[in-house]
Parts: structure tokens; sequence; C-alpha cells
């Protein structure tokens, strides 16, 4: 799920070859394929080409009116959408992955893209007459049956485009809900309430995220993915182990406006893992770097995978303020896996790229124009002067103008007509995934599950918050692998941070959804089910387990900072005192994350013994801990032993 373009096109790689990594784009193609289902598509030439293009781009110009204009029942409007969906998606996605034959659509796939899309037409001009009915029309057999076929087609359309893992949960949801209640009120509820399929997410979706996928589209055709790449090698190239630095710089700004943690790694990776082997770094923590830079993209404001629309929308807070709450936490993530790419380098005695092989800052500022529409974006949304989805309208218009006046890579209207269709093919996975969650959030609403759910965890933990967190956090792992950022953060959001939120456990609202949204994309990076990571070692030709396990080790930071944020969410802007109290929390923190990657880096101006690699993590957990005192104790530990080492490491030198 990914607010660039899907067919993703590998940026100009500046790197010299490298024998043992990808490089090509047709290589790069190959691997969105296999860890990328929605890079799986048909291949449509010639006339059933343009028109398959043709309609993503009337269903990409429908979705902008509809959400800036449209006054209709949420009922007809939704399943208009739906309806669109799965018609695209047919059209696109084949029964399984492989080979498919060119200009070739099954007979059978256009009776399930018939049948389907039929349901929730049928639906939406007879929404009035259905709403009427309420729970009668549960025992109309005709009603009922157009219910089951529109759930089927979304299901299957689901395992085309998204994946097995979250058929799993809903597989196992909707058998125990069957169990649970009537199967006639289920369907009911599920297909033609706001409390199944057209639930929160789905809304937010036909709301507010196509729009800014469309946005995204345009964006990537102003070449912005280039300059971000090239500002993160001006910045950083060239110090020790520059190429790590600059996967996660490059990734962390390509991350802003990507959703998709598969896309970032091979879009950015096939540029810098290169490099990085290059440098001397082992192909499997290259891999790893950015992979593990690349999932922290989903949690980088201003977009966070499209999940920051759905946290609005669940919390009842502005969507500025959940952006402005996500920044702390971003930053010590990417700064955590900044510090260990550094401590490898200097294990490595590694140097950085040549600077008169790396592009010139002053030159580059010469493009700067090319993030206008990024600042538009987040002024127009930030001040709340117009809504979000009129915004992000805005700043497509300005993406355009931006593109228009950009020499290097000017916008063209067949841009414009590729980016519409692009925006349309897009959100085909997001608006599945969001449906599935749709379904999840009405089995659990139908049945109670959530109550069951959060009295056998406060049970379990006995009250105590951490026990509690330490529960969740492996519910949300379990729960979200291989699950996609939306459809990962409405489970967690309908499940989980209900949990958190118990008046026992106590832990606020704010910080509650944010730790359960943490802990589901971390699985992107954590075995056994960690695709961008599996990606990162296809782009580098490195053992994919190996290189899953250095991916985790160096997002630690993804595992702790959750924690902190849950015990004291003045991280989060939430219940702070004084700004102080705020600087405190960032700078133990940081202190903390540094004495913990030190650690499992295994040096710090010489390699450290095993009993100074526990003082380290001592240390560091305990910067971690709300207080004054842990924090003063954590910092003499680690300042004692980064004093003890540097001391070491210069009688060693003298020797």
């Amino acid at each position: 799920m990914s607010f660039w373009k899907k067919e993703t096109k590998a940026p100009v790689n500046t790197a010299p070859a490298d024998d043992g990594a990808v490089g090509t784009a047709a290589d790069v193609e190959q691997v969105m394929k296999k860890y990328d289902r929605e890079s799986n598509t048909r291949v449509w030439e010639g006339v059933p080409k343009e028109v398959v293009r043709w309609i993503m781009v009337a269903f990409s110009l429908y979705s902008i009116y509809v959400t800036l204009f449209s006054t209709a029942l949420p009922e007809f409007r939704l399943s208009v959408f739906l309806a669109s969906i799965l018609i695209m998606g047919y059209l696109n996605f084949p029964l399984r992955k492989g080979t498919v034959r060119v200009n070739h659509i099954p007979w059978y796939d256009i009776v399930i893209m018939v049948l389907g899309s039929g349901a929730f037409l049928y639906y939406a001009f007879n929404a009035e007459r259905i709403i009427k009915l309420s729970l009668r029309a549960a025992k109309d057999p005709f009603l009922l049956a157009v219910g089951v076929v529109g759930i089927l087609a979304l299901i299957e359309l689901c395992r085309r485009s998204v994946g097995l893992p979250i058929l799993c949960v809903v597989g196992a949801l909707l058998v125990y809900t069957f169990t649970q209640v009537q199967p006639r009120i289920a369907i009911y509820n599920l297909f033609y309430t706001t409390s199944g399929v057209m639930n929160t997410p789905i809304n937010v979706c036909a709301k507010y995220i196509v729009v800014f996928i469309i946005f995204g589209a345009f964006l990537e055709r102003t070449g912005i993915a280039q300059f971000f790449i090239d500002l993160a090698n001006s910045v950083a190239g060239a110090s020790a182990g520059g190429p790590a630095k600059v996967a996660v710089i490059s990734s962390a700004l390509c991350g802003m406006v990507s959703g998709s943690s598969v896309g970032n790694t091979v879009t950015t990776g096939s540029v810098t893992i290169p490099m990085m082997k290059k440098t001397g770094y082992k192909a499997e923590f290259a891999g790893a770097v950015e992979a593990a830079a690349s999932t922290g993209g989903q949690i980088m404001p201003p977009i966070m995978g499209a999940a920051a629309f759905l946290m609005a929308e669940y919390m009842g807070v502005s969507y500025a303020t959940v952006a402005v709450t996500a920044i702390l936490p971003a930053v010590l993530y990417f700064t955590g896996i900044y510090i260990a790419v550094h401590l490898e380098a200097r294990k490595l005695g590694l140097k950085g790229i040549p600077k008169d092989q790396l592009p010139k800052l002053r030159v580059l500022m010469k493009k700067i124009y090319l993030l206008a529409p990024l600042v538009v974006l987040v002024v127009l949304v930030s001040t709340n002067m117009k809504t979000m989805q009129f915004s992000a309208a805005v700043a497509i218009l300005v993406a355009i103008l931006v593109g228009a006046i950009n020499k290097d890579d000017r916008i063209t209207p067949t841009k414009i007509i590729d980016a519409l269709e692009a925006g349309g093919k897009g959100t085909i996975t997001v608006a599945v995934a969001c449906a599935m969650a749709g379904i999840v959030a009405g089995c659990i609403t139908v049945t109670g599950l959530a109550s069951k759910l959060i009295t056998a965890i406060v049970s379990v933990s006995g009250g105590h918050t951490m026990i509690a967190l330490v529960l969740t956090m492996l519910c949300c792992i379990v729960l979200g692998m291989g699950v996609p950022t939306t459809a990962n953060y409405c489970i967690m959001a309908a499940t989980c941070a209900p949990i958190l939120m118990n008046p026992q456990i106590g832990v606020p609202a704010m910080a509650a959804h944010f730790f359960v949204f943490y802990f589901g994309i971390v699985a992107d990076i954590t075995p056994p089910v960690a695709l961008a990571a599996y990606a990162g070692s296809a782009i580098a030709k490195a053992p994919p387990m190996k290189t899953a396990f250095n991916a985790t080790k160096l997002a630690i930071a993804a595992f702790i900072v959750p924690y902190i944020f849950a015990m004291n969410p003045a991280m989060l802007l939430v219940n702070v005192e004084n700004p102080f109290q705020v600087v405190q929390i960032v700078l133990s923190a940081l202190i903390g994350l540094f004495g913990v990657a030190a650690a499992l880096n295994g040096f710090l101006y010489r390699p450290i013994n095993f009993l100074f690699r526990l003082a380290l993590v001592a240390g560091g957990l305990s910067m971690m801990i709300p207080g004054t005192l842990t924090d003063v104790i954590g910092l003499a530990v680690v300042v004692a032993v980064v004093v003890l080492q540097r001391l070491a490491a210069k009688r060693e030198a003298a020797v």
C-alpha cells in the first residue's frame, strides 16, 4: 500500500556497479512482484490497456469530485466506491501470482467481478428502502444472498491483492461470529450497516485516503524521490559509512509520503544497498538497514501510511494533532538506526563516499521548490484552514505546477493521466484492506469480543501496566504479521488499544493508539513474516532470515520507544507540565538508545566485553524508565562505560 506509484521504477543509480546486488529496473520489478502483491497484476496491451487505464482515471476523477462535493447517503457513496474497487481489482489482479497471459481475463473472474460489483450497486440504488427495513432485511433471503456475494467477492480480491495473513484473521473471526450469533444477523450487520464493511476504515479511505493516494502519485512525478536521495547523499554521504546513513535519511524523507515498507525498501534500496555493500557493509546488514529505515516510513509524519487519518477519526482529534504527536517518536526511531549504522561503520573502519562523487548541496537547493506541494499540504491541514481532502486537492494542483517548471523531469499531460491511473490502481489494495478491517471490527462489535479480550489481559496482568503492555505488544505483533498498515492499525485500534485504555491499566488514549500502531507495523521486519526485510535481502543478495534479524536489531527503538510514551505520555505532548519535561524525556531516551545500540553492536572505540555490554543495556533501559532518579543512574552507567572504553582505546593506541 503506497502513496508512490505502484509500478515502482528504481531511481537512477549513480553508485558504482556491485556484482552482488540488484540494480536494474527489471531486477527491481522482480523483487516487487515477489514481495509486494500489489505489483502482481494482469498484463494489458493495446486497446484493452487503454480501456483499463481510462477506467482507473475516471475512478480517480470521480473520487476527487465525490470527496469534495458529494452530499449523498454514506451507504450510497461507499457502495458505489466499493463496486468500483471490485471492478478495478478484478481487472488488475489475476487468480494467482506468476506469469499471466497478455490481454486475458478468464470467464470466472468476469462473473465474480459482475456479481460482486452488482451486489454493492444493488445496495447503493436501494439504500433508502433497505435502511428503512432495518433488521427485517435480515429475514429476506435475496438481500442476504446479495450480502454474501458482496462479502465473498471482497474476500477473494483481498486474497489476490493483499495476501493471506489478514484473511486468516478475518476467517477466524467470521467462524467465531457465526458460532456466537445467527448467521443472517451477522451478514446483515457486516454488509448493510456501518458497523461492518462500511465501517470507519472504508469511510476514511473513500473520504480522505483516496485523494492523498492520488496526491502521492502526482508528487512522485515531480521527481521528489530522487531529490530526497540526492539530498541525503549531500548531507551524510561523505561521513563514515555514509551510504548507510543516506539510506536512513532518504527512507525517512521518502517515507513522509509513503505507506509501503516494501515499496520504500525497493525504491530507495535499489540505490543505497549497492552503495552500502561497496563501502564495506555485509550484505545482510545493508539489506537490514534499508528495511528498518523504510518500515519507519509508516510512522513518519505527515502521512504515516494513511494511518494518521484513521487515528484522527478513531480518537476524535484533528489530523494535525496526530501528525505533531508522531514527530518525536519518529525522530527517536530514525536516530536509533542512525546511531547503529554509525557504530557499525566505526567497528568496520568504513569510509564515506568521496566528496567529488556526491551531489552539491548548493546545486540541490535550486530544486527546493519540489517541496512546495508538501509545504502547502502541511500548512493547509495544520492550520485547519480547509478540510483535509480540499487541502490534498490544492496540493495536487501545486504538484502539477511544480512539475511543469521542473525542466529535468517536467510533468506533461501524459504524466497527469499516468498519475490519475496510478492513483486509482494504488487505491485498490488500500480500500480492500480497509474493507477487511471493517469486517474485523464488525465481528468484534457484534460478538463483544473486545470486552472479553480486555477482561482476559487485565486479569492475567493483574492490573500491572508493564505486564499489560508486554501482553498487548505480543498480540499486536502476531495480529500484524503480513497485514497492510491501514488495516493493521484498524485491527489494533479495535482489539488492542481498548485493553490499554482500560481504567485498571490507565494508558491515555493517544499513547494507547500509538503503542498498538508501532507494534503492529514492526511485523514487517520481525521474523517470520518480515516482508520488508526479505525484499531488502533480495536486493542485497543476502540470506533473508539473517537480514530480518539484523533489521530487528537495528530497529530496536521501535520496541523501546512505545514503552517510553506509554509510561510517560509527555513524549507524545500529552499531559505536559512544562517544556523541560519533554526535553528531559527526549534527551534521556536518546542517550538510552545510544547505550542499547552500542551494547547490541558490541563496539565503542574498541570491542566491548560482555559485562560492559550488560551494563550499557541496563543503563540505557534505566534512562527510558520515567523518573529523574532512574535517568541519573542510567546516565552515570552509560557515561562510565563510554569513558572506560575511551581510555582503554587510548592505551591500546599508545602501545
